[in-house]
């Protein structure tokens, strides 16, 4: 078998191309990787995905058009098998358990990518998974707690966007009591003392979406 046969093949999928340039840096120092596809959003990365059929994914957890999660669902759609890890500036409890979830092999943060990534591509590569000891910590920590509901997410998005109780009412077409029976609702699940805080602890456990 061939060098090249051994190798690696990684599509790498993210909307920063200094993020992409320096991934393909760290690869181009490995002898058992190449990378062989590169994709700016979801969209792209299940078109590459479909022409190239890579060994391991990269993909970046936010971006246009559709997100990570989506993208990781739309390929196991039709490859069940696809080993994706995702990339991501966000260390959400919630952001990595649908990631996980959609099928992601692996959770890593972009800021521990010069270290970790490497590790990571060959531990996916094999069959493994692979989560930081920080990012599984996390999960554990918030697994039994309840789950906001969907129209409380959506409440405490427009919060987030500064909207008062009333306009948040007249945004969602409900009435301002029960906009405040939510925001009850929210403080509790969420073990928040306000409203800001509420909404800082749904930013940080990735709740107001990818």
């Amino acid at each position: 078998m061939s060098d090249i046969a051994r190798k690696i093949r990684i599509l790498c999928v993210d909307d920063h191309e200094f993020i992409r340039d320096g991934i393909s840096h760290l690869l181009r120092k490995q002898p058992d990787m190449e990378l062989i596809a590169e994709a700016n959003d979801g969209r792209e990365a299940v078109e590459a995905y479909r022409k190239h059929r890579p060994d391991v994914v990269l993909m970046d957890l936010r971006m246009p058009h559709m997100n990570g999660i989506e993208a990781v669902g739309a390929i196991r759609e039709f490859h069940p098998q696809a080993k994706v890890i995702m990339l991501t500036t966000y260390a959400g409890d919630v952001n990595a358990a649908q990631s996980l979830k959609a099928g992601a092999a692996g959770y890593l943060l972009k800021s521990t990518l010069r270290n970790g990534l490497i590790d990571a591509i060959r531990a996916v590569a094999s069959g493994k998974r692979h989560v930081p000891a920080e990012i599984a910590s996390s999960i554990a920590e918030f697994i039994s707690s309840e789950s906001l509901s969907a129209r409380e997410v959506e409440v405490l998005r427009s919060v987030a966007e500064g909207l008062s109780n009333k306009a948040v009412a007249e945004d969602l077409h409900i009435t301002e009591d029960t906009v405040k029976g939510h925001m009850r609702g929210i403080l509790s699940k969420l073990g928040a003392n306000d409203r800001t805080h509420a909404v800082l602890i749904a930013l940080k456990r990735g709740i107001l979406g990818a």
